[in-house]
């Protein structure tokens, strides 16, 4: 089979193909369905996130060709089944994006649409409408419950505060933020004298706690998701300079008492800003 690099989408489609033959095809790709591959998707759409942020520029066409291949298998899958094919999923896309930027391709006078805020707000009008048209019973129906926690919070609150339903400044959320950790410590100083009972309060209220500080990255314009990734990685990089240090001391980790561990960490710490 020719696979020689071009533009055409058709060799990654005859790929697929090939691969879902029932005669000949791959023995793991013919066990797949939508529901076994999902996990994969998400997998890849992850790592196309971290070559960005690594700006590992070499890297980024294989892993975005590895998301492209799962935007593939499922339409194979579908076209199996006779639900749809990759035309369906072309036209469709390309349908939605002409109708949401009529200030491109539209022949009426646009010319108020200007910025970027202004472009956005078309955007968020237009989904409205689709949503109406759609006939959906509330505003959260079309979020997907399979978001990460973290995006789908973020998700819910921008779409309650198109409605009104938001505090327009920052003290009431950061106050909202101390009250949610007051209550998980009024919870938690109960957790030794009935676990079973009050572990599930505390569950309930370390969730609150996260929904209030997802608010406030919200309000500050900053991707919860991307900060505390972000933030893994950062402690990521930190605990092995801790581990370099404990190397080099030639003494083991519980060899270290914490306030020692803790020096090597804010020495970790000063490196980094010089």
């Amino acid at each position: 089979m020719d696979v020689t690099p071009q533009a055409d989408i058709q060799p990654l489609l005859n790929i697929m193909k090939k691969l879902r033959d029932p005669k000949t095809g791959c023995p793991w790709d013919l066990a797949q369905d939508f529901q076994s591959i999902v996990p994969f998707t998400l997998e890849e759409a992850y790592e196309v996130a971290d070559a960005i942020e690594r700006t590992a520029w070499d890297e980024l066409p294989d892993e975005l060709g590895d998301l492209l291949f799962q935007v593939v298998f499922y339409c194979q899958l579908a076209t199996e089944q006779g639900r749809f094919d990759f035309a369906t999923v072309i036209d469709r896309i390309c349908t939605k994006l002409v109708r949401r930027h009529p200030h491109i391709f539209s022949n009426k006078d646009t010319s108020a649409v200007q910025t970027a805020t202004q472009v956005k707000h078309s955007w968020e009008a237009i989904k409205a409408q689709e949503r109406a048209d759609k006939q959906q019973l509330s505003l959260l129906d079309d979020i997907p419950h399979a978001f990460p926690a973290l995006k789908r919070a973020a998700k819910i609150q921008q779409r309650v505060a198109k409605v009104g339903f938001d505090w327009p400044e920052l003290p009431p959320v950061v106050e909202k933020i101390y009250e949610e950790i007051d209550e998980v410590l009024v919870e938690a100083k109960l957790l030794d004298t009935d676990p079973e009972r009050y572990q599930p309060r505390v569950l309930d209220e370390v969730g609150d706690l996260l929904f209030a500080v997802v608010n406030l990255a919200r309000h500050l314009n900053v991707d919860p998701e991307q900060a505390l990734r972000q933030a893994n990685s950062k402690f990521e990089r930190r605990f092995r300079g801790v581990e370099d240090c404990v190397l080099q001391s030639g003494k083991t980790f519980d060899a270290h008492s914490l306030e020692q561990l803790d020096f090597y960490w804010n020495q970790v710490k000063q490196q980094e800003k010089r």
